[in-house]
């Protein structure tokens, strides 16, 4: 961890560049809403896409549906081992970086290529930010967790997305001076895209009633065991016994699920990725989502839509307290969905998460384009919580 704040970098005062590195679908999501925000404060800025994602339905739709701006380097790093991902990384954004030579490099959330940016800057002494900072699962055996850890302790500028956050950076020894409660840039999307969420062209599509589920399943936890897949896989069997349940399938651990049963028959329809207005589209009108990923938590809190996450533990425990996840095991999954269905009791009844209004690119956009001239910002999070005694 560094001792002090951020030593501002000294590129050309006149046109510092922001280089926002993405990997992954997350990564697209949170990052379209700082990148519109710093174009309107005419911040020159540019895109790497690292590839980690690879499948055009896992990206290049993406940029199109959220309106990014075409990348300046693509690494094409696909898929592979951690180990050889993450090395793969490493050559590639050394290079892009020393090449373009960024005043502050961004970086999203908990994926590879996230740990492979600040690694990079780390050791070429390149200022970084990190968006989605302080969440925390306390589980180590999540390859996440470990990014996230390794990530917010090497970041010059760290973005939370919640009050909890807040607290696990202090108890880091994070110094609360580089530490900014922004809300959620992945809402702020989602917020743009609620015109064009529309079921109905996706269902009839699909040849979905109007009663269905959504399901997403690709942890390496749930999908990687050959007998844990196959548990999850009759869980979501059984869902599907009360409701058709769509599953758009990840490439990760696609031959694993369908070799545990997940393929399309009876009540069960497997398709390919899809696009994040498609896929949102889908999940804003669903009766109920099954779930193991980060962000459908989050996109199914706003859009009031049960959750259901398998999974023993969230880095997103908001979702939970002010939303619509529960944390299921597979063996309870079934009573879960029955319980959901029938009473909606998911449903929304408090606040929604603080500062999810929308607004969380043009928060952190100010920050950036602050730091940029050496202006002395104080943190969003004026009163981080004090340590834990």
């Amino acid at each position: 961890m560094r001792d002090s704040a951020p030593s501002q970098a000294t590129p050309a005062p006149e046109n510092p560049l922001v280089l926002h590195v993405l990997g992954a679908r997350p990564n697209f999501v949170k990052a379209a809403p700082v990148v519109r925000a710093l174009a309107d404060l005419g911040v020159r800025q540019g895109i790497v896409h690292t590839g980690q994602h690879y499948d055009a339905l896992m990206s290049d739709v993406f940029f199109a549906d959220l309106g990014l701006p075409e990348p300046i380097a693509n690494l094409g790093v696909g898929s592979g081992s951690h180990a050889r991902q993450t090395a793969a990384l490493l050559t590639g954004l050394e290079e892009v970086v020393l090449e373009h030579g960024p005043a502050l490099v961004v970086v999203y959330g908990d994926v590879n290529s996230t740990l492979a940016a600040i690694l990079v800057c780390a050791k070429l002494h390149i200022p970084t930010a990190h968006v989605e900072a302080g969440l925390r699962s306390f589980d180590r055996g999540m390859p996440e967790e470990v990014n996230r850890i390794v990530t917010d302790a090497l970041s010059d500028i760290l973005f939370a997305t919640s009050p909890d956050a807040l607290s696990y950076l202090a108890n880091e020894g994070v110094d609360p001076a580089r530490v900014h409660l922004v809300g959620n840039p992945m809402i702020d999307s989602l917020f743009s895209a609620l015109d064009r969420l529309d079921p109905a062209p996706v269902r009839e599509r699909l040849g979905l009633p109007e009663r269905y589920g959504v399901a997403t399943l690709h942890r390496p936890a749930n999908v990687d065991d050959p007998a844990s897949a196959k548990e999850l896989v009759d869980a979501v069997l059984q869902v599907s016994e009360r409701l058709p349940i769509v599953v758009p399938i990840h490439p990760r651990g696609r031959e694993r699920l369908a070799a545990a049963g997940l393929v399309t028959g009876g009540n069960l329809l497997i398709v390919d990725p899809l696009g994040y207005v498609d896929f949102l589209s889908l999940v804003r009108g669903a009766a109920l989502v099954v779930t193991d990923s980060g962000g459908v938590q989050e996109e199914t809190t706003m859009l009031g839509v049960p959750c259901l996450t398998v999974r023993p533990n969230t880095e997103r425990p908001i979702t939970v307290t002010h939303g619509t996840n529960r944390l299921v095991t597979p063996a309870l999954l079934p009573a879960a969905a029955d319980k959901a269905l029938a009473d909606r009791a998911a449903t929304p009844s408090g606040e929604l998460p603080p500062l999810w209004d929308g607004k969380a690119g043009p928060r952190i956009a100010r920050v950036i384009a602050a730091w940029l001239t050496g202006e002395n910002l104080s943190p969003a999070s004026q009163a981080v919580p004090p340590r834990d005694r």
